[in-house]
């Protein structure tokens, strides 16, 4: 670095002037070293600068993060007919519509006849059907409640008669015993059938909701092939 001319030493500031006795003092190799250039001065301290905004983003990129917890979401409605319809099976039958059953309703009802009517139906809604119970009726032994069957008949008033073993007089029954409403009394007179044999009988239609076809007699505890078939003709649904 050139030195300035004595008059330009003595106009300098005397902190320069010593700056310059000191680095006169050094090494050339040191004086070269400290003779550094302000663009490159400059073009340090711009990477400097760089160099910490990087660091600073980089740890702010990777300081911990809050997590918010996702807002809870309300549970569907569903209308209460929809999840009725959804959990229904369809009925069985033709064309998707309901199952119906059946039924011959006689005696001393109001409207005799034979009845249709939606599977499950009980006797009450047979007699309903048919127009209800004539006054004074006693239908003490009728089963209001028992589930009717498809082909069954249901008699108010007009039950038959118990028949005894080997038919009255010896002779045959008057005619076929309905395993859908006869009684334990009208089932031991039966031939073959006591009174075990009989409540078997009543206990398994009661089970089973009633009988479907007299073929289901054969399962019934205590009645075998032959005592089905000399039973068959005796009795109808």
């Amino acid at each position: 670095m050139p030195e300035p001319p004595d008059g330009a030493a003595a106009a300098l500031p005397a902190a320069t002037a010593r700056r310059l006795a000191v680095r006169e003092r050094l090494p050339v190799w040191l004086q070269a070293r400290c003779a550094v250039e302000p663009r490159t001065v400059a073009a340090i301290g711009v990477v400097l600068v760089a160099a910490v905004g990087f660091a600073g983003q980089q740890y702010w990129s990777a300081r911990p993060q809050g997590v918010t917890a996702p807002a809870p979401v309300a549970p569907a409605v569903v209308p209460a007919g929809a999840t009725a319809s959804a959990g229904t099976p369809a009925p069985a039958g033709g064309g998707g519509g309901p199952v119906r059953i059946v039924v011959d309703v006689g005696g001393k009802v109001r409207d005799p006849g034979v009845r249709r009517l939606p599977a499950g139906s009980r006797v009450e809604d047979a007699l309903a059907a048919a127009g209800g119970v004539r006054p004074g009726t006693d239908t003490t032994g009728l089963n209001r409640a028992r589930v009717l069957v498809d082909g069954e008949q249901v008699l108010v008033g007009a039950t038959a008669q118990p028949q005894p073993p080997g038919g009255a007089a010896g002779g045959p029954a008057a005619g076929p015993l309905s395993l859908g409403s006869a009684t334990v009394e009208q089932l031991d007179g039966l031939p073959g059938v006591g009174p075990v044999l009989a409540q078997h009988i009543v206990d398994f239609r009661t089970a089973r909701g009633g009988f479907r076809s007299v073929e289901e007699l054969r399962q019934v505890t205590g009645i075998g092939e032959r005592r089905f078939a000399d039973l068959r003709e005796l009795v109808r649904l």
